[in-house]
C-alpha cells in the first residue's frame, strides 16, 4: 500500500488538490533519481509513458535525462522498467506526429555514444520484451539519425555480436524485427556491411529464408532477402566473401532450379511450372536480383556459380510460367558481354492449355535457347497467346529479349553465322529455296493493305526489324552477306506452318505441305533489300489512305517507322545497299512521304529526310540515280526544310523519351478509359529502340552537313575522304575488338593450364608469346585509329575555319558595296 500512496501523492500533491500535467511530469521526473526505490522509479516511468504522447515536449524537457539514466542503470536488472523506459523513449523520438520534437529528442539522446552502447548491450538480454523494445527503439534512432548511430555502432563493444545474436532468435517477432533493424543499420555503410558479413549475417539471414519456406514464404522472407541484397550491393568485398561460402547454389535452389544442371540436361518440371502469387513473385524477384548482381560483378569470370545463375535466368525467362515482370527482370540482368552458348542450350518450353485458367500446360518440343529467345521476341509469351492484346508488360518482355539478342550478336562471327543461315546451303541447286527462319519470315511478310491491320502482326514485324538491325549495325561484312539474302517467293509465305516454331511434344508435327509447282512465268526471287523497299512503299501508300481510323493510321505509322529505321542503319556506309535501295524505287517513296507532311506529323518525315540524307551521303557507286540526280531534289525541298524535319523528330516525345530500358511507351488511351485500369492490363507501343536513338543522335550532324554539300564533293565534312576515314575507323575498331577477345581467351587458357598436369613449359611460353604479340597488335591498331580520328577532327576544324573566313570575307564585300551571289548568300544561311 505504501507504493500506491506514494504514487497518489506524486499525482495529487500532499493535500489531494489536482495538479497540472506540467506539475505531475515534474514530480514524476524527480522520482527517476537513483536515490529512490526501484519500485518508485518503475511506477514513475510507467506514468511518464502514459503522458508522453500528449505531453511530449514537457516529458522530454523534464524527464529525458532521467529516463536515460534509468535505461543505463536499471534496464538490465528489471525487465519491466527496461521495457517501459524504452517504449517511453521511443515515443519521445518518434517523428510521425511531430518531426521537430522527435529530431530534437533524438539529437539529445545521441549527444554521446553512451545510450547506443547501452542499447546494443541490451540486445544480449534474452528477455522477450526487453529485446523487442530495444530493437524497436534502435530502428527509430536509425530512421532519424542513421549515420550517427552507425558511427557509434562501429565502436560499440558488443555491437556486431549482439546483432548476430538477435538474427538467430527462434522467436519470429524478435527475428523479423531484427532483420528490419539491420536493414537500417547497414544502409550505405560498407564498413558495417563487411563487419556483419564476416560475423555470419549471410548464414543467419538464409536460415530465416529457409525456415520461412523459401520463396513460398511471406513478408519475413522478403525482408531477409532484402537484407542480403543490402549486404551485397555495391560492396565488392562482401560479394567476394559470399562467393567463397557454400551459399551461392542456394539461390538457384530457392527457385527450385538445380544448381548443378548439366548443359545437355533439361530443367525439371517442378521448376518450370509453379503456382505464383504476389508475395512469391516479390521474393523470387529479390533472388533473381541478387543473381544478376553477382553475375555483373564477376567481370566475365565464367565460374560454375555464374554459369548456373545465367542458365537459371535463361530458363526462367524462356521456359517457365514465371510471372512476366520477373521474366523481364531475368533477361535484363543477363550480362552485356554475354558469352553463354544460347544455341547449344536445349530448353523445354510450355504453353497453357486454353480455358484451364493456367492449371494445365502443354509441354512443347525442345528448342535451343537462341530459337526460343527469337520466338519470344517475335511473338511474345507462349506462342503469342496474348500478343494481339498488346499489353505493356508483354511488350517489355519482348524488348528485353531483343536486348539479349543484341548483346549475343555483338561479335562478328555470331552475326555472320546467323545471317549465313538465311542463305542457301553451299553446293545447293540454284533452284532450291533458301531456308525461311522465323526472323526472316516475320521480316518479309508483306503488310496487308486491304483489311484492318493486326496489331500483333505489326509488333512482330517491328521487332523483326529491330533484331535484323542488330545483325547489321557497324559491320560491313554483315551488310554484304545480308545483300545476298534472297528469300523464297512471297507465295510460299502463305503456308500456315511456316514459322510455327513450337509444337506440342505429345503431338505429331504438321504434315509437310506439297511443294508448289514451279511456274515458268513466275518472277525470279527478289533480294531482301528489294522486298523491304517494296514493303515500305506499300505501307506508305496505305498510310496515306483517307478512310483509315486514327488507331489504324498510328499502326501504319509504326510500320513505316520500322522499315525506315532498319534501312537507315543498313544503308549507312554501304554504297552497294544504297544503290539497290534507289534502284528499287526507294527515292520516290521518300520524296512522296516528305511531300505529304501534315502539321501533327513529325516522325515519318523526319526519318525520311534522314534516310534521304544517308542515300545522298553514301551514294558513291555508279548507277542510274547518282548524287547529281538527288541534288536538285534537295534544293527543291530546301536544305533548311529537311533539317527542320530531322530536328522535329529529335524533339518528339516518342523519340526523346526512349532509354536503354525504356523502349515500350504507354499507348495514348483516352482518359475516360484509364479509370480502374490495372498495371498489367495497360496497353503499350514501340516506336524506337535505344540502339537506333543512339545511332540517330551520333550521325545526325553528319547527315545534316552532307545535305549542304555539292554532288561532286567526296565528303560532307571536307574535301578529303571522310567517308573512307570513317570506314577505316570502323574497321580498326572491329580489329581491336576481335584481338581483345582473342587475348582474353588466351589469358583464360593460361590460367587453366597450370591446373592441368599435362601442361608443358613450352605450351605455356607459346601462349604467353601469342598474348604478347596480340597485345602489340592491339596497341598498333589503337594508335592508327586515334591518328585517323585526329586527322578527321583536324579536317573538320579546318573546314569550320575556312567557312567562317569565307563568311567574313563576303560580309566585308557586301559592306563595301560589292555584289555577292544569291547562291553564296543561301549557303551562308544554311551554315547558320
Amino acid at each position: 500500500m505504501e507504493f500506491f500512496s506514494q504514487t497518489y501523492v506524486a499525482l495529487r500533491g500532499p493535500t489531494g488538490a489536482p495538479q497540472t500535467a506540467t506539475d505531475t511530469i515534474a514530480r514524476l521526473s524527480d522520482r527517476l533519481s537513483p536515490a529512490t526505490l526501484l519500485a518508485d522509479r518503475r511506477a514513475a516511468v510507467q506514468s511518464l509513458k502514459g503522458l508522453a504522447r500528449d505531453w511530449k515536449q514537457d516529458v522530454g524537457e523534464r524527464a529525458l535525462s532521467g529516463l536515460l539514466d534509468v535505461l543505463a542503470n536499471d534496464a538490465e536488472v528489471d525487465a519491466d522498467i527496461g521495457k517501459a523506459c524504452l517504449e517511453t523513449l521511443n515515443i519521445l523520438c518518434d517523428v510521425e506526429e511531430s518531426k521537430e520534437l522527435g529530431f530534437q529528442h533524438t539529437d539529445a539522446v545521441l549527444a554521446t555514444d553512451k545510450t547506443v552502447n547501452t542499447l546494443f548491450a541490451l540486445l544480449a538480454d534474452n528477455g522477450f520484451y526487453t529485446r523487442l523494445a530495444t530493437l524497436q527503439y534502435l530502428s527509430t534512432l536509425l530512421q532519424n539519425r542513421r549515420q550517427v548511430v552507425q558511427g557509434y555502432f562501429l565502436k560499440a563493444p558488443a555491437g556486431s555480436s549482439s546483432v548476430i545474436l538477435v538474427l538467430e532468435d527462434k522467436r519470429e517477432i524478435i527475428r523479423n524485427m531484427a532483420v528490419t533493424m539491420v536493414q537500417g543499420l547497414i544502409s550505405q555503410s560498407a564498413e558495417i556491411q563487411k563487419v556483419l558479413a564476416f560475423e555470419g549475417a549471410f548464414e543467419k539471414l538464409f536460415n530465416t529464408v529457409t525456415q520461412e519456406g523459401g520463396v513460398e514464404g511471406g513478408v519475413p522472407t522478403q525482408e531477409a532477402l532484402s537484407c542480403v541484397d543490402g549486404l551485397l550491393r555495391f560492396n565488392t568485398s562482401n560479394q567476394s566473401y559470399f562467393r567463397d561460402t557454400p551459399l551461392p547454389p542456394l539461390l538457384c535452389s530457392l527457385l527450385l532450379f538445380p544448381p548443378n544442371l548439366g548443359i545437355q540436361d533439361a530443367a525439371p518440371q517442378e521448376f518450370a511450372l509453379q503456382f505464383w502469387d504476389e508475395q512469391k513473385t516479390a521474393n523470387a524477384s529479390l533472388v533473381i536480383g541478387i543473381m544478376g548482381m553477382l553475375i555483373s560483378s564477376s567481370k566475365g569470370n565464367n565460374t560454375p556459380e555464374v554459369s548456373a545463375f545465367i542458365r537459371c535466368l535463361v530458363e526462367t525467362a524462356l521456359a517457365s510460367n514465371t510471372p512476366t515482370p520477373v521474366k523481364t527482370q531475368a533477361l535484363r540482368l543477363l550480362p552485356p558481354n554475354l558469352n553463354f552458348p544460347l544455341s547449344d542450350i536445349v530448353l523445354t518450353p510450355y504453353c497453357p492449355v486454353p480455358d484451364t485458367n493456367g492449371e494445365e500446360w502443354d509441354r512443347l518440343e525442345p528448342a535451343s535457347a537462341l530459337d526460343a529467345l527469337v520466338e519470344l521476341a517475335l511473338h511474345g509469351e507462349y506462342n503469342g497467346l496474348d500478343s494481339e492484346k498488346r499489353f505493356k508488360e508483354g511488350l517489355e518482355l519482348r524488348t528485353a529479349a531483343v536486348g539479349v539478342f543484341e548483346n549475343f550478336a555483338r561479335r562478328d562471327e555470331v552475326r555472320l553465322a546467323i545471317l549465313q543461315g538465311m542463305l542457301p546451303p553451299e553446293g545447293a541447286d540454284s533452284s532450291e529455296a533458301p531456308p525461311i527462319t522465323p526472323l526472316l519470315h516475320s521480316l518479309i511478310s508483306p503488310p496487308n493493305s486491304t483489311t484492318t491491320l493486326d496489331p500483333a502482326a505489326v509488333n512482330s514485324l517491328h521487332i523483326a526489324t529491330l533484331l535484323f538491325s542488330h545483325l547489321l549495325r557497324s559491320s560491313s561484312r554483315a551488310k554484304a552477306v545480308a545483300r545476298s539474302i534472297t528469300p523464297p517467293s512471297l507465295s510460299s509465305l502463305n503456308d500456315p506452318g511456316t514459322g510455327n516454331f513450337f509444337v506440342p511434344a505429345d503431338g505429331a508435327p504438321p504434315e509437310e505441305p506439297p511443294a508448289p509447282e514451279v511456274d515458268d512465268d513466275d518472277d525470279p526471287p527478289q533480294a531482301l533489300l528489294q522486298i523491304l523497299s517494296e514493303n515500305l512503299s506499300l505501307s506508305s501508300l496505305s498510310r496515306s489512305r483517307a478512310d483509315t481510323s486514327e488507331r489504324e493510321s498510328r499502326e501504319w505509322d509504326r510500320l513505316v517507322v520500322a522499315y525506315l529505321c532498319l534501312l537507315s542503319q543498313w544503308l549507312w556506309e554501304d554504297g552497294g545497299a544504297v544503290r539497290e535501295f534507289l534502284n528499287a524505287g526507294g527515292l520516290s517513296v521518300l520524296v512522296e512521304a516528305i511531300n505529304q507532311v501534315s502539321e501533327v506529323d513529325s516522325i515519318v518525315p523526319g526519318l525520311c529526310a534522314f534516310l534521304l540524307g544517308v542515300c545522298y551521303e553514301f551514294n558513291r557507286e555508279p548507277g542510274e540515280i547518282t548524287r547529281a540526280t538527288i541534288h536538285p531534289i534537295l534544293n527543291r525541298f530546301g536544305v533548311d526544310t529537311l533539317i527542320g524535319h530531322m530536328a522535329r523528330l529529335r524533339e518528339d516525345d516518342r523519340f526523346k523519351t526512349v532509354g536503354p530500358d525504356a523502349v515500350v511507351l504507354p499507348y495514348p488511351t483516352p482518359l475516360h478509359l484509364k479509370t480502374g485500369e490495372a498495371a498489367k492490363d495497360r496497353e503499350g507501343e514501340i516506336w524506337f529502340d535505344w540502339a537506333f536513338v543512339d545511332f540517330y543522335k551520333s550521325n545526325y550532324y553528319t547527315v545534316q552537313r552532307g545535305l549542304s554539300t555539292p554532288p561532286d564533293q567526296l565528303s560532307s565534312s571536307s574535301s578529303g575522304p571522310s567517308v573512307e576515314s570513317a570506314m577505316l575507323i570502323s574497321s580498326l575498331r572491329d580489329v581491336i575488338q576481335n584481338q581483345t577477345q582473342e587475348i582474353e581467351t588466351l589469358q583464360q587458357q593460361l590460367k587453366e593450364k597450370p591446373t592441368n598436369a599435362g601442361a608443358s613449359a613450352d605450351e605455356l611460353q607459346s601462349l604467353r608469346d601469342q598474348v604478347a604479340s596480340l597485345t602489340a597488335q592491339v596497341e598498333t591498331s589503337e594508335s592508327k585509329r586515334k591518328e585517323t580520328e585526329k586527322e578527321h577532327e583536324d579536317l573538320l576544324v579546318l573546314l569550320d575555319e575556312l567557312s567562317a573566313k569565307r563568311k567574313n570575307d563576303k560580309a566585308r564585300l557586301a559592306a563595301a558595296g560589292m555584289d555577292v551571289s544569291e547562291d553564296e548568300a543561301e549557303d551562308d544561311e544554311d551554315e547558320d
